[in-house]
């Protein structure tokens, strides 16, 4: 329907009208069934109608919907804080609430600057991120960010970052390099860059473990995050990891991290923690960064109003219970195996899919004009809009993007469906993108 009030992402759009949700399908206001092979934007891991989420919402509403933080805390948020800490790797202890990945970012970065304020290096404030990434839509996190169309007109209002290579390494690994060569490379950029900037001056490193939105389930290669742990701890820069959309799960392990063996120094979560069933995020860090406020100035300068909501830290906990004491996260990565196997089998061979990549249920497949040179299309062709709209009359969601190689060219699609998903459904979700991609190419 066309919207007369809410003001929609674009406002040129007629968008059908969301009635109910079953498992891993939405439903329309006429009927129409639609498999959620995304999950939204990699949100919905438990599906549509998780009875066990729900229940906790409405206990939580009949005790307290919401009390400030400046005031109060609450049982919901300390045990969901708790419990992160349990689950996240090192000394990763503290957690900070809040309300979506995008504050979750900032708040990172914010604190990365306070700390070392309280520690007496307040000469250090560049940011070094990557090409192709993607850390959030407020002016700091997208600033911090490389997805070049998000930044584009808001240049004016963003302060500067460094932004190295991303771990690409279909796309521009070498003949002669291996793997862990072509990691080293790249890795080795970042302290290139800390060096061009002045060592005394750099104050954090962003990286999402395998990079989602912008660039479709990007990998990294064996070694890579490791040099880059290396090189964060030579020059005293904060490694932040961006798990918003690759953590709580996702990629086959809660902490996306863990799965190469590498612990930041502040970790952001958001998406898969709450699940869809109520807006949640968080920014966890090591012991030392918390201990430098708590016997510094005491007071962290930074926050928003709806931290630690009771009923959104109540729905997290839930969702905990299912991805960790109902084991649904330790099926994640058999489940990926089998859907990248079906989607290979069916599309493998087409002559306009280059890569199908990705790690758990968290799968890329980047298209391409010409297979053997890796040729991208033609960005007027829009062919990552029309996929997304030809799938989703097919009944199918998922979650295509442009501008893969550089911001403006290259296209790819995003699939992360519910971790409730089965067999039968991710063939009909391979079937069902078989027949867009045929109707869009």
């Amino acid at each position: 329907m066309k919207s007369q009030f809410v003001f929609q992402r674009n406002s040129r759009t007629d968008l059908p009208v969301a009635r109910a949700g079953e498992g891993c399908f939405l439903f329309d206001q006429t009927g129409n069934a639609y498999l959620d092979g995304s999950g939204g934007a990699a949100v919905s891991c438990l599906g549509h109608s998780d009875l066990h989420v729900k229940n906790a919402i409405i206990k939580q509403a009949e005790n307290i919907a919401y009390a400030h933080t400046s005031f109060f805390t609450s049982s919901p948020a300390e045990d969901l804080a708790a419990r992160l800490a349990a689950y996240a790797p090192g000394n990763i202890n503290r957690v900070y609430l809040v309300s979506s990945g995008s504050e979750a970012m900032e708040a990172a970065i914010k604190l990365a600057r306070q700390y070392f304020i309280e520690t007496g290096q307040s000469n250090r404030k560049h940011i070094i991120a990557r090409k192709q990434s993607y850390h959030g839509n407020t002016l700091g996190a997208l600033a911090a960010g490389g997805n070049q169309w998000r930044r584009r007109q808001f240049e004016p209002l963003l302060v500067e970052t460094s932004l190295i290579s991303p771990c690409y390494a279909w796309r521009y690994q070498r003949d002669h390099e291996s793997e862990e060569d072509y990691g080293l490379r790249v890795a080795n950029e970042l302290e290139d860059e800390i060096l061009r900037l002045g060592p005394e001056q750099v104050m954090a490193f962003l990286a999402e473990p395998v990079v989602g939105a912008t660039a479709g389930a990007l990998c990294p290669v064996p070694g890579y995050l490791a040099r880059i742990r290396e090189i964060c701890d030579q020059y005293g820069v904060l490694l932040i990891f961006d798990e918003v959309m690759c953590g709580m799960g996702r990629t086959g392990a809660l902490f996306a991290g863990d799965v190469d063996g590498v612990t930041p120094d502040i970790v952001a979560i958001a998406k898969g923690l709450g699940a869809g069933y109520q807006p949640i995020g968080a920014m966890l860090c090591q012991d030392y960064i918390h201990d430098s406020i708590e016997h510094g100035s005491g007071f962290f300068q930074h926050g928003h109003t709806y931290l630690g909501h009771p009923i959104a830290a109540a729905a997290a906990n839930a969702v905990l219970d299912r991805l960790v004491v109902d084991g649904l996260v330790d099926d994640v990565a058999q489940k990926g195996e089998y859907l990248k196997l079906q989607l290979k089998a069916k599309l493998g061979q087409h002559p306009h899919i280059g890569n199908i990549r990705g790690r758990g249920l968290f799968i890329g497949i980047e298209f391409v004009a010409s297979q053997d040179d890796k040729t991208p299309f033609d960005p007027a062709l829009n062919v990552a809009g029309n996929l997304k709209k030809n799938a989703f009359q097919s009944g199918l969601v998922c979650y295509p993007a442009q501008g893969t190689i550089d911001g403006r060219i290259g296209d790819h699609v995003l699939l992360a469906p519910p971790f409730i998903v089965t067999n039968d459904e991710m063939d009909m979700l391979v079937d069902r993108l078989a027949l867009a991609v045929d109707m869009t190419i």
